[in-house]
């Protein structure tokens, strides 16, 4: 049976559950017990490294709730030890009451703040539990789900590959199922494209404040692993740039318990060992405190956008708005660093409203960040979450802005549910950001031109037609033309309809 299959399934398993609706119940159920067997692969191989270096390893569960004690015991053969196995009710009695009241007790070392070490497992095991129950009703459930979840090997790196492939679809049907999939999932089409354009180097600092189920985050880890570097570069990952990726390199906040959960097991099973997550809203964040030692190399963010946010929050902020994207873009002007890089995916409206907020942080933006490039994606892209036509803006902290070269995106099928957007949707894009060349899809505009009216929607002149100028009388006798022929179409009709 292969991976994808046993994945498939565990959820064919929990759907018949009585405690499990739907895919987001299936997905967070799955996620807790995957987590538990990682650990304790990790935990077996960091004792086995320690053995051969001659050094001690304080395992963090202590030996009673380790994976390899309750939800699989062995006996001398290897075989599953039928004498110490729980199932049905003493299982959920198990999980319930002491397992997770165990795994919950690491919350306190969680809080940031508090002094815990966030990079130590400790720290991770509290951060995820801390929001989470099982809601496996049966016991015999459960009992299935465990014995094949045991068959995965977490220390088998091509398994490992394979699983964070298979989790990321989970994430993806959660987010379609449940209506939130522009929270946990953005197409990855174009994350990898905002991605490949920055070209995040592997000791570069990379921060996502609306951080989901991290796509953003784990996409620019795969960037750098190991094998693609050394394609793109023709040399290894230094020691340092290796520890670095896997340590230091990659931050987020993500407000709601869900999201947070389910970003934190998504950069841990892509091999992320310790995912700087936090749980917080980040607008509560007074920005004017943030200095250049709290700033960012690489930022990437598909921020809330459409939500409002109280008068409290907007003090947070020089320029204030109720508007959830228009706070979250200063946020993200302000955390980014002297020379770094940003890609930012907001809705139309915030490229051609003009009212004073929007204008303020629009000319801000031009005035004191190079928005070098801006992405005009096509409607459809975040269905069926949202068809709200959506912008990537690309700026840097590297003085004001010059000109802006625009791209637009525009498939010849209409995106749909099942037809999303793909690669070679963005293939141009990718390959013209850097030449910056005009095409029919592609065009520059100075920015002394947009700060005209700080209107900054595409406006493709490969597409502009002359208008045609009608007379007033002439559109008002156009109008009454229409009317007559409607009047008569209805007058045949209640003919029809007397016969």
């Amino acid at each position: 049976m292969s991976l994808q299959q046993k994945i498939d399934r565990i959820t064919d398993i929990l759907r018949r559950d009585d405690g499990i609706s739907g895919a987001m119940h299936y997905t967070e159920q799955t996620s807790w017990v995957l987590f538990l067997k990682f650990l304790d692969d990790y935990e077996s191989e960091k004792e086995d490294e320690a053995v051969l270096s001659g050094k001690a390893y304080q395992p963090v569960l202590d030996e009673a709730h380790r994976w390899s004690n309750w939800a699989c015991p062995k006996n001398a053969d290897g075989q599953l030890d039928i004498n110490k196995v729980r199932t049905g009710d003493d299982l959920t009695e198990y999980v319930n009451n002491e397992l997770f009241a165990y795994l919950k007790g690491f919350a306190n070392s969680a809080i940031t703040g508090s002094g815990a070490d966030p990079k130590s497992f400790a720290y991770k095991i509290g951060a995820i539990f801390q929001y989470l129950d099982n809601k496996v009703a049966s016991g015999h459930t459960l009992r299935e789900v465990l014995d094949i979840v045991d068959t995965l090997d977490f220390q088998s790196e091509a398994e490992m590959f394979e699983l964070s492939l298979v989790y990321e679809g989970l994430l993806q049907n959660m987010g379609d199922a449940g209506g939130y999939a522009g929270e946990f999932y953005t197409p990855r089409p174009v994350v990898k494209a905002m991605v490949k354009v920055l070209n995040p180097k592997p000791l570069d600092k990379i921060y996502d404040a609306a951080a989901g189920s991290c796509g953003f985050l784990v996409e620019a880890f795969e960037y750098n692993k190991p094998k693609e570097f050394k394609k793109r570069a023709g040399r290894e990952l230094t020691s340092e740039e290796y520890d670095f990726q896997r340590l230091d390199a990659y931050w987020g906040f993500e407000k709601t318990s869900l999201a947070y959960v389910m970003g934190m097991m998504n950069m841990i099973l892509h091999g992320i060992e310790s995912p700087n997550l936090f749980r917080g809203n980040t607008l509560t964040q007074n920005i004017r405190d943030i200095q250049e030692k709290d700033r960012y190399d690489i930022i990437l963010a598909n921020p809330p956008f459409g939500g409002k946010e109280k008068s409290q929050i907007q003090q947070n902020f020089p320029i204030q708005s109720n508007a959830t994207e228009l706070l979250f873009l200063q946020h993200f002007m302000k955390t980014l660093k002297s020379g770094g890089k940003a890609a930012i995916v907001v809705p139309e409206g915030v490229l051609f409203q003009t009212n004073s907020a929007f204008k303020q942080v629009k000319q801000e933006l031009l005035e004191n960040f190079n928005l070098h490039t801006i992405l005009s994606l096509p409607a459809g892209v975040f269905l069926p979450y949202s068809g709200v036509k959506t912008n990537v803006l690309f700026f840097e902290r590297s003085g004001g802005t010059s000109e802006v070269w625009y791209y637009e995106c525009e498939p010849e099928q209409k995106l749909t549910k099942n037809k999303p957007i793909t690669d070679d949707h963005l293939k141009e894009f990718v390959e013209l950001y850097s030449s910056r060349e005009t095409t029919e899809r592609s065009w520059t505009v100075s920015a002394s031109k947009l700060a005209e009216d700080y209107d900054l929607s595409a406006k493709n002149p490969a597409k502009q037609k002359d208008a045609e100028h009608i007379a007033p009388s002439d559109i008002l006798k156009q109008i009454r033309t229409k009317e007559k022929l409607v009047s008569g179409l209805l007058d045949e009709i209640e003919n029809l309809l007397a016969e």
